[in-house]
């Protein structure tokens, strides 16, 4: 037995995937390439996750965080998602962290108020307040 772990998608995003399959099958002899993109798709969808988040102040996927950053004196929003959203829905018209990132893994589980510190690909480390974690409704 498999466990398939599931992936946060806004339900929109499901939807253009879900579209874009059906368009797709339709082609009676699809090249490779779009045989790829068609499993791609249904492994997508399989598990794709598109419940809204809780309004409980906790940084987990799905959720658009305001933080500020040390040594920034600007607010910063971004969604903790996974990166091809930004692909997937153009109208997502914020950054797009993936919780599997050095920044996603530092704030998975985090709380509004709670400070967090992980180090950036390079090395250096980075400190941020959470001011802020509410359900992505894009």
């Amino acid at each position: 037995m498999s466990t398939t772990e599931t992936t946060w998608v806004p339900p929109s995003v499901l939807e253009r995937m879900s579209e874009e399959l059906e368009t797709l099958s339709a082609d009676p002899s699809p090249s490779p390439t779009v045989e790829e993109r068609i499993r791609a798709l249904r492994d997508a969808i399989r598990s794709a996750e598109t419940s809204e988040k809780p309004d409980d102040g906790l940084v987990e996927a799905g959720m658009l965080v305001t933080a500020l950053f040390a040594g920034d004196g600007h607010p910063t929003s971004f969604l903790v998602g996974p990166r091809s959203l930004v692909e997937a829905d153009p109208s997502i018209a914020v950054d797009v962290y993936s919780p599997t990132s050095p920044l996603g893994r530092a704030i998975d589980g985090a709380h509004v108020g709670d400070t967090v510190q992980y180090a950036s690909p390079s090395g250096r480390s980075i400190t941020l307040r959470i001011l802020a974690a509410e359900p992505f409704r894009g």
